[in-house]
């Protein structure tokens, strides 16, 4: 039977105070969170051969993380309609947490990438429509 704990727990710190520990303040966990998204937005870029978005691309990473990012080579095999459509879903979300963070760059360099992507979608569909 299932019996509450009526004590508070006790935490126990090993060395010291809790300020003796290394934290990251908010603009360096944006900073952490936007360049995963742009760099998974790259790999999404590559994959399609997209090399002027990607060097865009490329240089926000290197700009947030201070190195250069690992390229992917393109797969001519890879479902085009899907990649455009996590190419899309990835600038959004980096859109999203560059006007969090005030990046107007990495804002506007999303916001073109979403547009592009969406546009590709556009062309995917009547291109089904067409064959229907």
């Amino acid at each position: 039977m299932y019996e509450p704990i009526r004590t508070k727990p006790v935490v126990h710190r090993v060395g010291g105070r809790h300020s003796d520990y290394p934290h990251s303040t908010r603009a360096e966990a944006l900073d952490h969170q936007l360049a995963g998204h742009l760099t998974a937005l790259l790999a999404v870029t590559d994959a399609l051969g997209q090399d002027d978005a990607g060097d865009r691309i490329a240089a926000q990473v290197a700009r947030l993380r201070g190195t250069a990012p690992a390229r992917a080579p393109h797969d001519p095999a890879a479902d085009t309609a899907a990649l455009h459509r996590r190419a899309h879903d990835l600038a959004g979300r980096a859109l999203v947490v560059a006007a969090s963070r005030a990046d107007t760059t990495v804002a506007i360099l999303a916001a073109e990438l979403m547009d592009a992507h969406a546009a590709a979608l556009g062309r995917f569909s009547e291109n089904l429509a067409g064959r229907l």
